[in-house]
């Protein structure tokens, strides 16, 4: 994975909520844009979580990028 794909689904318009696949099988869901923050190097992303957790990510262990339907009253 590379820092330009995380970008482009960081900057979509209207942003889409993501979810970040690892390679250990975890999945990091970005429920909004102002919950992911690049490092400078563009090797590390910082995903917060509405609980005020955060995940540090490593992109060279990222696998994927899920996106899914967006739901309208409840369906998609």
């Amino acid at each position: 994975m590379t820092i330009e794909q995380i970008r482009a689904a960081y900057a979509r318009q209207p942003f889409q909520p993501f979810v970040i696949h690892l390679a250990d099988g975890r999945g990091i869901p970005v429920f909004h844009r102002e919950f992911m923050l690049t490092a400078p190097s563009g090797r590390t992303v910082i995903v917060m979580q509405p609980d005020d957790s955060w995940n540090v990510i490593d992109l060279l262990l990222v696998t994927d990028l899920e996106f899914k339907p967006a739901l309208t009253n409840g369906h998609p």
